[in-house]
This record gives structure tokens, sequence and C-alpha cells, in this order.
């Protein structure tokens, strides 16, 4: 064994008694700064997927379903999803049952943190087989936008549906606008 000197990374480090004191501002800015924020937040929706996945286990337990959980962190998001044998009862026939589980999910996760989720759950991969449909549909309405120079209304959409449809169309150079009142409310994609 050595007589090397080890530290624990979890404690703070020491500075020599002769060294002149430090000003914590400059420490406190620092764990402001981007990489402080980003691990910590990265810590948060790692945090919030594991919840989410110990709240989705119970429930697959109590229902009798057998799944497999898969968590991620994309973007400013924690993502869940469970894969597995035929889960559709859990998505429903146009996703009302996966959004309902979704927002139940969100509030477990609520419940544990005392914030806010913005949590994304997937089932058997209904929302990103959904998110493909729906960039090929803007892309399709981005054209007509183009040809026409005429504003392109869309059919009513769910949050997440139009969140996908607004990020291809502002992808695409366009803007668009979310117009109506829930359940009915949709984008229009306006010309340049």
């Amino acid at each position: 064994m050595s007589d090397e000197t080890t530290t624990d990374l979890n404690e703070p480090a020491q500075a020599p008694v002769d060294a002149p004191e430090t000003d914590d501002s400059a420490q406190d800015a620092a764990a402001e700064s981007g990489e402080g924020r980003r691990g910590s937040r990265l810590e948060r929706l790692e945090q919030e997927g594991d919840i989410a996945a110990d709240y989705l286990e119970e429930l697959l337990d109590i229902a009798d379903l057998d799944g497999d959980l898969d968590m991620d962190v994309e973007g400013d998001r924690a993502m869940v999803s469970i894969v597995g044998a035929e889960l559709s009862q859990l998505v429903g026939e146009n996703g009302e049952v996966l959004d309902a589980l979704q927002e139940l999910t969100r509030l477990a996760v609520y419940r544990e943190t005392g914030e806010r989720s913005r949590l994304m759950l997937d089932v058997s991969g209904h929302r990103e087989r959904k998110r493909q449909e729906l960039v090929t549909l803007a892309e399709q309405k981005i054209a007509e936008v183009r040809a026409d120079g005429s504003p392109v209304s869309l059919a009513p959409m769910t949050s997440f549906e139009r969140k996908v449809v607004h990020d291809a169309v502002t992808a695409a150079g366009l803007t668009s606008e979310s117009e109506g009142a829930e359940p009915r409310r949709f984008v229009v994609i306006l010309p340049a």
C-alpha cells in the first residue's frame, strides 16, 4: 500500500492552511454554469425516469402484463418506453389510454419530486410511429403551402401531435400557429 493520499470526490476539497480564501461567488457562478446545470438537470431527468419506471412496473404487475421498461433522456425530457408482448390495451384506439397513462405517470413523478414533469411515455413504439406519420404529413402540407402561398390548416391534434408538426415546420423554415380550443385545437402552417 502506498503513502498516497486519496480524496473522496463527494467531500469538498480542503484548502491548505496558509492559502488565501477564495471568493465563494466565483465558485457559485461556476456551479451555475452550463456544466453544473447540465449535470444536475440530467440527474433530475434520470431521477424522473427511475420514479416513472418504478410506478409503471407496479402498474404492469397489478395488471398482470408483461413488458420491459427502457429509460432515456432526450433533450429536456425523460423518456420511458414500455416494450413487450401485446400491450395495445395500454395505448387505446387513438392513443387516449397512453395519454392518460402518461399523465398518471407524471403525477407519480410530481408526488415524489414536488416538480412538474414533462416526461414522455411510449408503449410498443406507438408514439414513434405516430411521430413519423406526422412528420410525413407536415412535409406534404409544407409543400402545399410553398406551392400555393396560402396557409394550410390541419385536423385537430393532441399537444404531442401539434408539437411534432410545429417542430417539422420550424425545421423547414416556415412558421405555424395553434388555433382553436382543446380538444379541437389544430395547427395552421403559414407561408414564409
